[in-house]
This record gives C-alpha cells, sequence and structure tokens, in this order.
C-alpha cells in the first residue's frame, strides 16, 4: 500500500509539474524571428539577432509585457528565400507563434508572407522594398524606409547639385532589384535622365565589367549603386581600381560600419540617406529621435564592443513597435495585434516617427531619411 501511494503521489506531482509547465508556457508572449545572420546579408542579420536577444532580456528583467514574459525563437535563414518560407513555417504551427519578426532581406520577407497572411499571423519585416507593403497586405508591416524613399531622397540630392544624367547600377534580385524599379519611376519627377543602366548579382565577385560600360557612356554625371550585403562593396572596390571620378551615390541597404570596414577609404565622398541612428551622436539635441537612438547605440555598442548599424535599428523599431500594440491591445490576440500595429501613431523609433493606417503599412516619410557623405571612413552629416 505503501508503495502504491508513493508511487501515487509521484504521479500526482508529475501531473502538477506538467499543468504548471504548460501553464507558464501558454503566459508567454511568443516572439518568432528568421533573420540573416549568416551568407552575404550577415553583417546585416547578425545585429537584428543581437538586437532581439537584448532587448528581450531587457524587457523580461523588467517584468516582462503585461506581466508575462517575453519568449524569444530565432532562426537563421542564411540570406536563402527557401530556407526564410521553411522557417515560417515551423514558427506558425510548430512554434505557435504570437507575432513574427524578421525578413532580413526581402526575399527572405516575401517569401514568408503568403504564410502569414493565410495563417493571420502579425509580421513586421526588416527589409527595405516597397513591394512587402505596397500593396497594403493586411498582417504585413515593415520598420525600414523603403527602396521608393531612398531613390526619391538621393534624386532630391542630386536636384540640388544640377545632376541630370546619371548611371544606374542594381542588384538584380531583391531590394536592388525593387530599388532599379523605383528609380526608373521617380527618376524622371526630379528631372533626372537615367542614361546607363547596368545590373550585378549579390555573389558577384567582380562587376567591371558593368562599370566600363558605364565609364564609356557620354555624359554620366554621377552614379547611383542600388543593393545591399556585400555586393555594393564590390562594387565600390572596382569603381576605385577602375578610377571613376563622377560621384557616387548608394542606398541605404550599405549603411553599416561593417560596410565602412569592406571597402576601406574606396567609399570616401559617396553620398547616402540614411536613418538617425547611424548619425546619433551628430543629431540635434531637440531631435525627438535623439534618446532613442543615443540609448540603442550605448547598449548595443558596450555590450557587444563593436559599432551599431542601422539593421539593428530595423529590429528595434519592430520588437518595441510590437510590445507598444501588445499593450495597448490588452493581450496577444492576433486580430487584435494587427489591429493596434495598424493605428500606431506618433512612434519614435530609430527609423522615425512611425504613423500607420489602413492604407500605409510602413509609416514613415521622406524626413526619416538623412543624407550623409563618407569621409576617412565614417559617416558625416550632410543635410
Amino acid at each position: 500500500m505503501r508503495t502504491m501511494r508513493t508511487a501515487g503521489l509521484a504521479l500526482a506531482m508529475a501531473f502538477a509539474a506538467t499543468v504548471a509547465g504548460q501553464a507558464q508556457a501558454a503566459d508567454d508572449i511568443k516572439i518568432g524571428s528568421f533573420v540573416s545572420s549568416t551568407g552575404v546579408m550577415g553583417y546585416m542579420g547578425d545585429q537584428e539577432k543581437k538586437v532581439l536577444e537584448t532587448y528581450v532580456e531587457r524587457i523580461n528583467k523588467q517584468g516582462g509585457v503585461l506581466g508575462r514574459p517575453l519568449k524569444l525563437i530565432v532562426y537563421d535563414d542564411g540570406t536563402e528565400a527557401e530556407k526564410a518560407a521553411s522557417f515560417t513555417k515551423r514558427l506558425i504551427e510548430n512554434d505557435e507563434v504570437d507575432v513574427i519578426i524578421g525578413g532580413t532581406g526581402t526575399p527572405q520577407t516575401m517569401a514568408a508572407v503568403p504564410q502569414v497572411e493565410r495563417a493571420q499571423v502579425p509580421f513586421i519585416s526588416l527589409a527595405g522594398g516597397i513591394v512587402i507593403t505596397d500593396p497594403v497586405k493586411p498582417w504585413v508591416f515593415k520598420t525600414p524606409q523603403s527602396d521608393k524613399m531612398a531613390a526619391e531622397k538621393v534624386f532630391g540630392d542630386m536636384k540640388k547639385k544640377g545632376i541630370t544624367k546619371i548611371a544606374l547600377l542594381s542588384e538584380n534580385i531583391g531590394f536592388g532589384k525593387s530599388g532599379r524599379e523605383q528609380s526608373l519611376l521617380a527618376a524622371p519627377k526630379y528631372g533626372i535622365e537615367i542614361i546607363a543602366d547596368e545590373t550585378y548579382g549579390p555573389k558577384d565577385p567582380d562587376v567591371t565589367a558593368q562599370l566600363t560600360k558605364i565609364r564609356g557612356t557620354a555624359g554620366v554625371q554621377a552614379l547611383f549603386v542600388f543593393g545591399a550585403g556585400t555586393g555594393p562593396a564590390v562594387v565600390s572596390k572596382n569603381i576605385r581600381q577602375l578610377g571613376l571620378t563622377e560621384p557616387v551615390y548608394q542606398s541605404h541597404g550599405v549603411a553599416s560600419k561593417d560596410f565602412l570596414r569592406l571597402v576601406g577609404t574606396a567609399a570616401d565622398g559617396f553620398r547616402l540617406p540614411v536613418d538617425g541612428l547611424v548619425v546619433a551622436d551628430q543629431l540635434s539635441s531637440s531631435d525627438p529621435q535623439k534618446p532613442v537612438v543615443v540609448d540603442l547605440k550605448n547598449t548595443f555598442e558596450g555590450q557587444y564592443k563593436t559599432d551599431v548599424s542601422t539593421f539593428a535599428g530595423h529590429a528595434y523599431d519592430a520588437l518595441m513597435m510590437t510590445v507598444d500594440a501588445i499593450k495597448r491591445a490588452g493581450g496577444t490576440d492576433k486580430a487584435k495585434v494587427r489591429e493596434q500595429l495598424e493605428k500606431t501613431k506618433g512612434f519614435i523609433g530609430t527609423d522615425g516617427v512611425y504613423n500607420m493606417s489602413p492604407t500605409d503599412h510602413m509609416g514613415l516619410g521622406l524626413d526619416a531619411f538623412h543624407m550623409v557623405v563618407i569621409k576617412n571612413g565614417d559617416w558625416v552629416l550632410s543635410d
């Protein structure tokens, strides 16, 4: 009898522990993520992953959200769209997450979109392609400024400088491909003619053939390079090797000190649009973004002993916006969280001040960008 009572007690305790564990698991707010922490976008996704880990830990130490701890589940897609799709499926079906943050690049993001829309899970992308939110998809949002915005900011700067004829060199997939399309559409609005139009692959070891064609095109006053990852670094080195002297513009897809380390002095003189995080210390003390970007910069660089990049900011904004939406929704009901994301107004992030709406799931204007010039391997504000 004593043996039976002991066995029964043990079984009851095991059952109670299982129930308690299930209750605790149900209590967690599950934040799912897939980022490109390796591959050609590795230097971008690695910072995104670190920011998510750092701030989930910080939030939990402060008591979580609505008294519930955050549980981060993050996968590395290796900069491969197929893996991004597979991990999205796992996050939805196996991990049963409440929200998904991720998609370092546009191809990885777009591979996830059909699944999150079908499953009706709120999804905040960290990629720049305008196709992500235009047309609006009910369950899909994004934090970075779009490729369309980058093109318009660059062309506005060119117009001020009297540049009217340019060459465009863009990546042939994802962000670069979409950036090319948006550049072709935006250029006429700013009185700019694209008289040379070349593309390159993200893994191409050399683009001198394309740059040689551009050099042979009469009348080119400036070169606009549109891409992300390591490709623009190859382009930059080839530009200097060929001795091209025209002004060079890049997109915000290279707004990272890792890019500067890859190219060395080859990028000196290049101009590009960036967010407030990239020039945190140079912002006016009256800028509402200043406290936000300085805090992230100090936190990240203090912990990881490396320069923070714009990509870290994309992840920070996505996580903090998610937390804000969950608080306003009063819980993790997916439809309510989606609704509150769409109602986000005046939210100060590192990428700008967000004002979402049913017709705008990015919520940023051109004022979210600052123009910088690269000098001595660093960014210098040049608005």
